[in-house]
């Protein structure tokens, strides 16, 4: 049976191959060139402004912005439009939507009928064929083009024609005290090789200080969410000893392993939440066909999460693509709009109060990863983003420039100009995303090389420094004693011992970073992973006290 089926967390900025690189920066172009606003249709005080998300000749994304510029609320809204033939919506969100012909009317959803003065909603759809402006649009009665509304409209959802099924509205769960969400990775295999368990986090403190775990992995398969690990996650046993409550397994228990471990552990922490994550960079290339019918993968997520044999379990799902029309470990060309259209289908399926979040790319460079898929479209859906905004530099290039992994802010000589914290989550802000539903993330671990002479970062190697489980990476709590940290970079840490070079983050950069996500508006922060952090949980301490 082998275990070691993931590595630590994939190199967000590891350099592809030069004909990839090159794909990818023709694909970003080509996206970039298609994005356009259409001027707002007004009627006297409403307005609708269509705006293209993306198109890739045979479909095209729309967001819909519907705003009130008068000085009185308005009490629903109904815009009516044409779109050229061949140009049919396929799904769409956050308005209910019917069809006679090529004639569509977007009728407001029931919970957002009052629209407030200076207000205004989005809701958006995903068409066929390429994108066209749409024409005969009229809004509340009168032509979208100028007018006073005689009436205002009574809002209704009684479909005229079969409807296009739409998502139920994102509930945000409640913050905890404080207001800040400390969110923390549980691996499934770490209760091998590094003899990781549930019980850990108890002893070390750390599940009082965490809001939710996200346990990972579970595999996107065939269109389908799968196990990942059937033995480790319900089929283990523990002893007294190594129980979370310090009860035995019997081996007629119809649940055991991580789940009945976690289930212990919410019953012990009733705050505490659990979200089942699915993908990550081994098995991310499952979601090029979960993508191809997004309704079908999130009804077999569903059952899965669901299941009544680990019952109360989980809160909700988590999806790690890496990545969204780009390349990871494989490469996907599922379009700008399939990220959005696999989260709206989970939305959808899982109600709004389920959890649904995800871990994105911390890719801010000018036409990099973040350029290539609409996750502003995705955030609408979901309670909270991960942009992992760690991995950017490492032993993956074995000869340097030694750099520290996880950047908070770029520095003079940085390797590569959007690769840091900063510059992936002011653009992430900058496409619509609220900076509360954003999370910062960091590592519990480090990266490093040997063969280096020079202390300062932008030093050369000869290749990956030796770890204990992968070389060029090692756990927080290794390197504190091992390599202790001899400067700071960019808002976190690194260490020249020997001929090696690493760079971590210790509790006093950690403290920098909540300081810097407080100030930034964001919603909290999350971290890889939990068995690296040392045995009295000194790490997740300074995430938390950082962040009240």
């Amino acid at each position: 049976m082998a275990f070691a089926r993931h590595s630590a967390r994939t190199p967000a900025g590891r350099r592809r191959p030069a004909l990839l690189a090159a794909a990818l920066a023709a694909l970003a172009t080509l996206v970039a060139a298609l994005v356009v606003t259409q001027p707002a249709f007004a009627a006297g005080t409403i307005s609708a402004t269509f705006t293209s998300a993306g198109d890739w000749g045979t479909g095209h994304q729309v967001n819909v912005k519907v705003t009130n510029s008068g000085s009185a609320v308005v009490t629903g809204w109904t815009l009516e439009f044409d779109l050229p033939a061949g140009d049919t919506i396929s799904s769409s969100w956050d308005a209910d939507i019917t069809r006679t012909g090529n004639h569509y009317r977007a009728v407001n959803k029931s919970w957002a009928a009052n629209l407030a003065a200076g207000a205004s909603q989005t809701w958006g759809y995903i068409a066929t064929g390429p994108f066209a402006t749409p024409t005969a649009c009229t809004i509340n009665g009168v032509a979208c083009t100028g007018g006073t509304p005689t009436s205002t409209p009574t809002p209704t959802t009684t479909p005229t024609s079969t409807p296009t099924p739409t998502p139920t509205p994102t509930t945000t769960t409640p913050p905890p005290p404080g207001g800040k969400k400390v969110v923390g990775y549980f691996t499934e295999w770490g209760v091998y090789g590094r003899n990781y368990h549930v019980k850990n986090i108890e002893t070390s403190g750390s599940a009082a200080k965490l809001t939710t775990i996200v346990y990972a992995f579970g595999n996107p398969a065939n269109g389908q969410c799968a196990v990942g690990d059937s033995y480790a996650d319900y089929d283990k046993a523990y002893t007294a000893a190594d129980s979370v409550d310090g009860v035995a397994d019997t081996w007629d228990q119809p649940l055991r392993g991580n789940f009945n471990q976690l289930k212990k552990l919410k019953a012990m922490h009733p705050g505490l939440k659990v979200v089942w994550s699915f993908g990550g960079w081994t098995w991310s290339s499952g979601f090029t066909q979960a993508a191809a019918n997004p309704t079908a993968f999130a009804t077999s997520c569903y059952n899965l999460v669901n299941d009544p044999r680990w019952a109360g379990v989980f809160d909700g799902i988590d999806i790690d693509w890496e990545y969204p029309n780009a390349c990871g470990l494989q490469c996907d060309s599922s379009g700008p709009a399939a990220f959005t259209a696999v989260v709206t289908a989970l939305r959808t399926t899982f109600g709004s109060s389920a959890l649904v979040t995800a871990a994105i790319t911390a890719d801010g460079s000018s036409g990099g990863k973040i350029d290539l898929a609409d996750y502003a479209g995705g955030a609408q859906k979901l309670d909270w983003i991960m942009p992992m905004t760690y991995d950017y530099f490492g032993a993956f290039n074995p000869t340097g420039p030694t750099a520290p992994h996880s950047p908070l802010t770029s520095y003079p000589g940085i390797p590569q100009q959007g690769f840091d914290s900063e510059d992936a989550i002011t653009k992430l802000i900058g496409k619509g995303i609220p900076a509360n539903k954003i999370l910062l993330g960091v590592g519990f671990y480090g990266r490093g090389w040997t063969g280096v002479t020079q202390s300062a970062p932008g030093g050369s190697a000869s290749g990956a420094a030796p770890g204990t489980y992968e070389a060029g990476i090692e756990d927080y709590k290794v390197l504190k004693t091992r390599c202790p940290a001899t400067g700071t970079v960019g808002g976190t840490a690194y260490a020249k011992c020997g001929s090696e070079w690493w760079s971590y983050d210790t509790p006093s950069t950690l403290a920098g970073k909540m300081t810097w996500a407080k100030n930034k508006g964001l919603g909290g922060t999350f971290f890889w992973e939990l068995s690296g952090d040392t045995s009295n949980g000194e790490l997740i301490s300074s995430l938390s006290n950082g962040l009240r």
